[in-house]
């Protein structure tokens, strides 16, 4: 199940992004965690020191890498050179699968030790002063969309993305990637505003959303965020000595995290489980290629000097039963 976590700055996506996958991680299941954040902070809310966590590979780093062992002998791609974040897969390309050990995880991937088992952490990179004036920091999460483009996963396997902030999740496609959006809100206004946003994104493309309301500290705060969101309200966090500690850098084990908050873990798992009966790779397709057809047209041809559209395999529909290209 692919899951993005999406909030406005300061919500606390990261941490329940986090908590979220060790929870998934003490109940044994394969994760795939990706921090798409411009700020780079899931290695840290996943307990990894500033030293591990500023070691880690960026994905933007390995774009060649990556464009290339995707390509495979696609006969539509000419070169890695062609290939755009929105890029996708055909005949003969070369798929991502959760439990399995490939080039891009080699490059990208690291291994994050947790209660009851470890998860792989990629991480697009941070943005830079070198990127200041010349870079969008959407060209760095180009590397996440080519992957989840490329990516098949199945029941009881997990992609978490800690996405960025606010409205910039909507500057490319990769928003339609999901088969479950969590909106993380504080009970505010403000705290709102990004989910109204979503909402209207969200249906016009069929995506899933569900909001978590965070730093709920009374019935008024429930009150309010039902008054703003409605049945689109999932469940609500409280306060938590478990992350007051793990923010401060000691951790309790993780079977220590308060009652409540673990049922409210258990339930985004439920709602994000729910999806799968849901799934419509014919839809997800779609979409894909119509994201990559309008950057296409807008950017694209342009930069690479080629007819993009022609990548288009349209007898393609990705799926669980598509096998890798060689």
């Amino acid at each position: 199940m692919k899951i993005a976590f999406v909030g406005k700055g300061g919500s606390g996506k990261t941490t329940l992004s986090s908590l979220f996958i060790r929870h998934l991680a003490a109940e044994g299941a394969p994760v795939v965690a990706v921090d798409a954040d411009i700020n780079q902070h899931l290695g840290a809310a996943l307990g990894l020191d500033e030293t591990a966590a500023a070691a880690l590979p960026a994905m933007g780093e390995h774009l060649r890498l990556i464009k290339d062992y995707l390509r495979g002998a696609n006969p539509r791609i000419a070169s890695a050179d062609t290939m755009i974040k929105t890029t996708p897969p055909g005949e003969g390309s070369r798929l991502l699968r959760v439990q399995e050990d490939n080039p891009v995880y080699d490059a990208c991937a690291r291994p994050v030790e947790l209660d009851g088992g470890a998860v792989r952490l990629m991480v697009t990179g941070s943005f830079t002063d070198a990127d200041l004036g010349v870079a969008c920091y959407h060209s760095k999460t180009g590397a996440v969309e080519l992957c989840l483009n490329h990516l098949v996963d199945g029941p009881g396997e997990y992609v978490v993305v800690d996405m960025t902030a606010g409205s910039d999740s909507f500057a490319s496609g990769m928003f339609t990637r999901f088969d479950m959006t969590f909106l993380v809100a504080e009970p505010t206004r403000k705290g709102v505003s990004v989910y109204r946003q979503y909402k209207e994104y969200a249906r016009d493309f069929g995506v899933a959303l569900k909001v978590v309301g965070n730093k709920v500290q009374g019935p008024d705060d429930l009150d309010f965020l039902r008054a703003e969101v409605g049945d689109d309200l999932l469940v609500t966090v409280g306060h938590s000595d478990w992350v007051r500690a793990m923010e401060k850098g000691h951790p309790p084990r993780f079977a220590a995290l308060e009652e409540s908050n673990r049922l409210a873990l258990h339930t985004l798992r439920e709602a994000a489980d729910a999806t799968y009966e849901r799934r419509d790779w014919e839809r997800y397709t779609r979409q894909m290629v119509q994201f990559h057809l309008k950057n296409a047209q807008s950017w694209g041809n342009e930069r690479t000097g080629a007819d993009l559209a022609a990548q288009v395999d349209p007898g393609f529909v990705l799926g669980e039963s598509v096998t890798a290209g060689a």
